[in-house]
């Protein structure tokens, strides 16, 4: 720190997948990027130490501890950030933000829309002295889907009349694979319809500038019970003789009516065989088209009516330095990848609480998708009827 430079220090609560997503934006975003604050990793949380003195050794961060609560309420903590199952995300955001502190929070950002409802009162109350709460859906900060959001506001695709979202996966597709906490509905919330849905349903609300106001959907569950794991080490653990009971679903399927007055369709799955991370939207309106494939994530697909006989996609290739975020990285035609979005978000958070801004998106986003999310389930469970988002 040189001067009157301010520094951040940033505590992580959860180290796992996101917790190693997180730390590489952490770690990597104030060495690219002129960041209006220093940046320190202070303390990563978790519930084994050995494991978590480990995570910190790994990932960069100065401590570990076990005790989130000790942690929040440190003086020398400005930042939380939230990568915990979301059963916790609540309880953890809402007394971080109680405790003054910054909070970044996991999508989807609740469980429930009770639990969203309670977060964004806190965002509220917190922000009234200069605290901040950001959601992290990153895909938000992928430069071809800040792109694809420029583009449709400034009016390149007319008014959007449909749009279609699916996020594939295929870690589940052997019944064989094991229980994880993302299968058991106390711990997750639900299953593909909140880990990868939550993702397609803000990406279409963000690149559209639209909300989804009725739904109509049904979820599936097709392994209903899997191997407990012997040792707690995640996906890849071993399984033992014992069973546990599926209490989420491993495929949601709906169609949306956005307030445009335009219609969408969403499907997440974790049961498609050879999809590993499979998130694709399309777009059309009245002048043009769009698609964006996260697994060709540097490209952005574009059609415009307006190109007359000569008419049909184009590939933009989004890495140059006029393009969202792009000009800190690598000369044009270099790609990005799929840790830059963390970096991104890492940017976006500190410039705000810096500059005093709001940042985005915001925890009334999370709440707008956990209201789609809890809207799907019950329609649902009433036979696929047109439910209000509410």
């Amino acid at each position: 720190m040189s001067g009157d430079r301010r520094t951040l220090r940033v505590a992580m609560v959860g180290r796992g997948f996101m917790g190693a997503a997180h730390s590489q934006g952490w770690r990597t975003a104030p060495h690219f990027f002129d960041l209006p604050a220093d940046v320190e990793m202070a303390v990563v949380v978790g519930r084994d130490p050995e494991g978590t003195a480990a995570a910190a050794r790994k990932y960069g961060w100065q401590e570990a501890s076990t005790d989130w609560r000790a942690t929040i309420a440190r003086d020398d903590v400005d930042i939380v950030d939230v990568c915990v199952p979301g059963d916790l995300h609540s309880e953890v955001s809402i007394a971080a933000l109680e405790a003054g502190k910054h909070v970044l929070c996991e999508k989807p950002l609740a469980n429930t829309v009770a639990e969203a409802e309670a977060m964004v009162a806190a965002a509220d109350a917190a922000a009234a002295s200069g605290g901040k709460a950001m959601v992290g859906f990153t895909y938000r900060r992928v430069p071809a889907v800040q792109l694809a959001a420029q583009l449709v506001a400034a009016g390149e695709l007319g008014d959007i009349r449909e749009g279609r979202a699916v996020y594939l996966q295929d870690w589940l597709s052997d019944p064989e694979a094991p229980m994880t906490w993302r299968l058991d509905k106390a711990s997750a919330g639900s299953g593909a319809l909140g880990d990868l849905g939550a993702h397609i349903v803000d990406m279409v609300q963000f690149v559209t500038g639209q909300q989804v106001d009725r739904v109509a959907g049904t979820t599936r569950t097709f392994t209903t019970e899997r191997p407990l794991l012997a040792e707690n080490v995640g996906l890849s653990g071993t399984a033992s003789s014992e069973r546990g009971t599926v209490t989420v679903d491993d495929a949601a399927l709906f169609l949306g009516e956005l307030s445009g007055g335009g219609v969408a369709t969403f499907e997440a799955t974790r049961v498609a065989p050879g999809r590993k991370n499979g998130l694709r939207i399309e777009l059309n309106g009245t002048r043009g088209s769009l698609v964006f494939d996260l697994e060709d994530l540097n490209v952005l697909q574009l059609y415009s009516s307006a190109d007359g006989a000569n008419a049909g996609f184009r590939r933009v290739l989004v890495t140059e330095p006029s393009h969202p975020y792009v000009a800190a990285w690598w000369p044009p035609g270099h790609m990005l990848g799929y840790e830059h979005g963390f970096s991104h978000q890492v940017v976006d958070l500190v410039t705000s609480i810096c500059d005093g801004t709001q940042p985005s998106p915001t925890f009334a986003d999370g709440l707008s998708v956990q209201r789609v999310l809890d809207a799907v389930e019950r329609s649902s469970a009433d036979g696929a009827r047109w439910t209000d988002v509410r």
